[in-house]
């Protein structure tokens, strides 16, 4: 395929994007939006796929490594509400018993060519991908991307449909959305209709709060330490946790709150009714992901902040019971988990027929800025900055790595212009 055709296909997308956003009547809530045709889906682009591997890629231009400074906050070295903090023996942290090792997930898929193309999964990806998705994708054009997707979801229906297989699934599409952009010379944001916004507002997650404010985020999202587990106590230091980010920040800046699986009903309501005070944006993750009845009691009847997730949700059959349900005002599908981009521009197509804004989880990595920039329908990115202790050249490297802008709201970002996700990554 042409690259000057490609260009020019891609000016309609526009169009269908408008037919694609009409909403969906009652009546017909079980069909799904379609989102607007890839313009190279018809094409053949003459190449095969002749090799698909599992790596461990590394960055051509390794970042120093450090020691965070005493008391920064990491999501595995401190104690954060989780499903599992009912259990005094795990409640400290939660790499006491997250898996160490599900082996890799990050897949490379090579074509006769010498085309490459890199897909970041989710854990448990490998196995799936090495002892299954491999028979159904040699000898393949890489340019099937919606028949192959459509291939790997129907052949693993009967022991997948969540988890690690869409884990695997999500990473093969990726690399397959990869090398189509290196073959068409063109970065991936440009496969699904060019830049929707110059660049995309960010909001920092992590609890390193002075060192957030001090880069220039207007935006935070605090890992909530208590749950249930720690009564009315935890509950007590919740709210001051958040009373303290707002005067750090002042009135104007946003406030987001990560549960994470660990909350009852009750307790959401409680800490909702705590927080009022300080302008809380959202309350992400505050019940197991399959509680979709008790998330659309919490969206309906907590009026002082916004019930969002869809981290942990896969594919749009997953999202669209969060809209049945009527369970969240935002959602945060993870594209390296829930799908893939192919998937993920199902559940954005079926979001915004509904009124409801994505922001996915962990937005600013492993090729998501490409969707960011490209929708209409993503307000803004995810990102975590590295922690605070390392010499300058680490948040020099951020900052160039993710294009790193400063404006009325706070920082911005944007993906790179290399062909494929742009990756700077060496896998042998």
């Amino acid at each position: 395929m042409r690259r000057r055709h490609f260009l020019k296909t891609t000016s309609a997308l526009p169009a269908f994007a408008a037919l694609a956003a009409q909403p969906i009547p009652e009546s017909s809530a079980a069909t799904f939006p379609t989102p607007p045709p890839l313009p190279f889906q018809n094409e053949k682009s003459k190449l095969k796929i002749t090799r698909i591997r599992m790596v461990k890629p590394r960055p051509r231009k390794p970042i120093p490594e450090y020691t965070p400074a005493p008391g920064s906050w990491s999501t595995g070295g401190v104690e954060v509400a989780n499903p599992m903090s009912i259990y005094p023996k795990y409640k400290p942290r939660r790499d006491l018993f997250m898996a160490d090792d599900l082996g890799p997930d990050v897949v490379e898929i090579t074509t006769d060519k010498g085309i490459k193309g890199i897909g970041y999964g989710g854990p448990g990806a490998g196995f799936v991908i090495e002892r299954h998705l491999t028979k159904l994708l040699m000898d393949e054009d890489p340019f099937d991307i919606e028949r192959l997707w459509d291939t790997m979801w129907r052949s693993t229906i009967y022991y997948g449909r969540k988890g690690l297989v869409v884990h695997a699934i999500s990473a093969v599409d990726l690399a397959l959305w990869d090398i189509v952009g290196i073959a068409l010379g063109v970065p991936v944001y440009q496969l699904l209709g060019g830049k929707a916004k110059p660049q995309i507002p960010a909001y920092c997650t992590a609890n390193d709060s002075e060192q957030h404010v001090k880069f220039g985020f207007k935006k935070l999202k605090l890992a909530i330490p208590y749950g249930p587990a720690d009564g009315r106590e935890g509950l007590k230091k919740n709210a001051d946790l958040v009373k303290r980010t707002r005067e750090l920040l002042g009135p104007e800046g946003e406030i987001m709150l990560d549960c994470w699986m660990a909350f009852t009903e009750r307790y959401a309501f409680e800490l909702a009714e705590m927080v009022e005070p300080y302008r809380v944006y959202w309350m992400e993750e505050c019940l197991p992901p399959d509680d979709y009845a008790g998330f659309g009691r919490l969206n309906q009847q907590i009026k002082s902040t916004r019930i969002v997730t869809g981290e942990h949700e896969y594919t749009r059959y997953g999202f669209r019971l969060l809209l049945e349900y009527k369970a969240a005002s935002i959602w945060q599908p993870d594209m390296n988990w829930c799908g893939g981009l192919t998937e993920l521009r199902r559940i954005d197509a079926l979001a915004s027929t509904n009124g409801i804004p994505v922001i996915p989880h962990g937005g600013w990595s492993r090729g998501c800025p490409h969707f960011l920039i490209a929708s209409p329908n993503v307000p803004w990115c995810e990102m975590f900055l590295p922690p605070p202790g390392g010499p300058p050249e680490v948040y020099q490297r951020f900052e160039e790595d993710n294009n790193i802008t400063r404006g009325p709201e706070g920082i911005y970002m944007r993906p790179p212009d290399r062909p494929g996700f742009g990756w700077e990554l060496m896998t042998d």
